[in-house]
């Protein structure tokens, strides 16, 4: 008798544990979006070609749960290197204001700036290669 009591409760315990479902899995991450905005030389100031670009990155930073926004700024190999670190930081700027003025919240927007060091296209120094002139925008 004991022993068929002992066989119930081990059945009905098995059962019910092979009756719960495994845990729901992990959402998956966000995708990552990349844009480039690329300048005029020596300039920090948005075309109007950048300017959509940006509206398209900020569109897609808002459509996102918890967006992060990431502004890389760059520059070519023309002028000084100190020179190029801080107009890469003013073009960082400029796309992040104008991220802001999309409606995508400052505090998820982190600035960034490369000046020279960081090539699309490799160059000699002091050479003007308008693709080097960029802000990438990396929307996790």
């Amino acid at each position: 008798m004991l022993k068929k009591l002992l066989a119930i409760v081990a059945f009905a315990f098995l059962v019910g544990a092979c009756a719960d479902e495994p845990p729901a899995a992990a959402p998956p991450p966000p995708p990552v979006r990349n844009f480039l905005v690329f300048f005029d030389f020596d300039k920090s100031t948005l075309t109007p070609r950048a300017l959509d670009i940006v509206k398209e990155a900020a569109r897609v930073a808002k459509a996102g749960q918890s967006a992060k926004v990431t502004c890389t700024g760059h520059t070519d190999t023309a002028g000084p290197a100190s020179y190029n670190l801080a107009l890469s930081l003013r073009r960082a700027n400029t796309v992040k204001d104008a991220l802001i003025r999309e409606g995508v919240s400052a505090t998820a927007i982190i600035v960034l700036g490369k000046g020279e060091t960081q090539l699309l296209v490799a160059t000699k120094d002091g050479v003007r290669e308008p693709q080097n002139r960029r802000v990438e925008i990396v929307v996790q």
